[in-house]
Parts: C-alpha cells; structure tokens; sequence
C-alpha cells in the first residue's frame, strides 16, 4: 500500500534486530504461483530470490535507496528527506520506527534488494505518536480496532522485478508476520498517478465505491481530498495491479482519496482484515511461508 513521506532522520538505530515482534528467519523464494495468485500470473520466481527483514542499518538503508529510485527517479516525487539523509535515499521519521520486509536478488556481495515494505505495529505507533495514514485521513472511527491494526507503507518493486512472484514472497512474509504477532488487519494507502489532473482516479473511485467500500463506521476522513465531485471522465479505469490485488485478496476502501501534492497521486485508503482473507489466497500464502 503506498506510503509515506517527510522528515526525520534515523534519529536511533532501527529496532529490527532487538525487536520484540517475532520474525521467521530468511525464506527463498517458493514455487511459482498459481494462475490465481493475487497478484497475477506470470514468470516464476528466481531460484535466487529471498525475502528477509532489515537487521540492521545497512539493509535500512539499501531498502531507502530502492525506494528513492521508485518514488523519485520513476515516479518524479518531490521528497524532503531529514537532515543526515545521504543522496539517493528516501527517508522520514517512521522508518526508525518500522520493521522493513526485504526481498534480496542475488547472494553475497552481489546482492541486490528488489522489494520493500515497512511494517508499523501498534506498540511501535504509540511510541512514534501515530500512524502515517494519519497525516492523510482522520481515522477517529477506526480507535476500536488500533490495539491490533499494523499499518503497511513504503511498498515498491524495482521495475525488473515486478512480478507476481515477487509479491508473493512480500505477501506470504507478510501474512506470516501477522499471525505470528497476532495482529487481525492492515491499513494503508494505495495510490493512483495523477498524471492527468485526478480524472482517472475519480473515475476510479467511483467505480471501486460501489463495490467495495467498508461499511460506515469504518470510514475515515481526508485530510485533502482530492475533488471528485469535480472531477472524472465517466470511463472505466482499471484498478493498478497492486491495488487489484489487494481487492482480490479482501481489502475494502475505507473512503474517498486523498490528495498527496509531493508524490503527485491520489491516495485511496484500504483496510485488509485477515478473516477476509479468502480461502484460496490463505493456503496461497500460509503455504508460500512455510507454514
């Protein structure tokens, strides 16, 4: 789910490797999805492939860099990092506070980190003041379920990696992360390019409302919303591929989108519950993490 922005620098070391959440050692990668993966069906992943969490700075950072590529490079974000951020990296204050989900291309000195997410939980928000969805989205309704709700960010693929396999390595991880912390739901942003002024993503959340809004006391509030009354063409848009899987997979739109002028998209607000999840997609992933 898309993800963050702004300032701070790793003011203290990342906690991944003291942290109390508990973690499953390095995985690599699992057989090829089935035609029904979540996320699409097409090459299978790479022998060499494995997802593990951030241990330390290091691996922080190489996740930052990856990050900075896609949201800066690709997608002309405009990015304040905090001070003592090097060149090349896209950082801000949640990052000292997240656990940061890494899949790694490549053994060794030639290893190369190719997907990312970062991971809030509840105790790690208390201690960070809050969630980043809350600098978009007023989520006073959702206060029942915040003991329990880990919010996802950050996420990209480098673009020679954006496969369905990939994300299942992410998702599986994810999934298992969880579990194992008995944690029920995940909030987030997905985000739609506004390349054409928000007439697509208007469109689009025209469509997706009508199918796939949460029910009302789950709804959340922009903070600046985009203004799809005035916007819209009246065509059919098709949903971007993480944010169709992510439907595919249960998630329920928690309100109309918010506008976020610095990555120049609209940002739609999703909550996952894992008693959502559907079957299929629940042996898919127990399965892909070894469980």
């Amino acid at each position: 789910m898309h993800t963050t922005i702004d300032d701070t620098p790793l003011a203290h070391p990342p906690r991944h490797a003291k942290a109390a959440h508990s973690h499953p050692e390095t995985r690599t990668a699992p057989r090829p999805p089935a035609r029904d993966s979540a996320f699409g069906d097409d090459a299978p992943a790479r022998d060499a492939l494995a997802v593990r969490w951030a241990r330390d700075e290091s691996e922080l950072r190489a996740a930052q860099r990856l990050r900075h590529r896609v949201f800066v490079q690709e997608m002309g974000a405009r990015i304040a990092p905090p001070r003592g951020t090097p060149p090349g990296h896209d950082a801000d204050l949640f990052d000292a506070f997240c656990e940061h989900l890494l899949v790694v291309a490549g053994e060794g000195e030639a290893a190369e980190v190719v997907g990312t997410y970062r991971v809030l939980t509840p105790d790690a928000a208390r201690r960070a003041g809050g969630l980043y969805t809350e600098t978009e989205f007023d989520l006073t309704r959702l206060r029942p379920l915040r003991p329990r709700l880990a919010e996802l960010g950050r996420s990209c693929v480098h673009p020679d990696w954006r496969r369905g396999s990939t994300m299942l390595l992410l998702w599986a991880a994810l999934a298992d992360f969880m579990t194992r912390n008995a944690l029920d739901a995940m909030i987030g942003c997905a985000s739609v390019p506004m390349r054409d002024g928000g007439h697509a993503a208007a469109d689009l959340w025209r469509q997706l409302a009508a199918t796939h809004l949460a029910p009302v006391e789950h709804r959340v509030r922009a903070r600046l919303p985009l203004p799809v009354d005035e916007l819209g063409s009246g065509r059919t848009v098709d949903p971007p591929p993480l944010l169709a899987g992510y439907l595919r997979c249960g998630a329920r739109l928690l309100g109309a989108p918010a506008w976020d002028p610095d990555f120049g998209t609209a940002d739609l607000p999703l909550m996952l519950s894992l008693a959502d999840l559907p079957a299929r997609y629940r042996r898919h992933f127990l399965e892909a993490a070894g469980r």
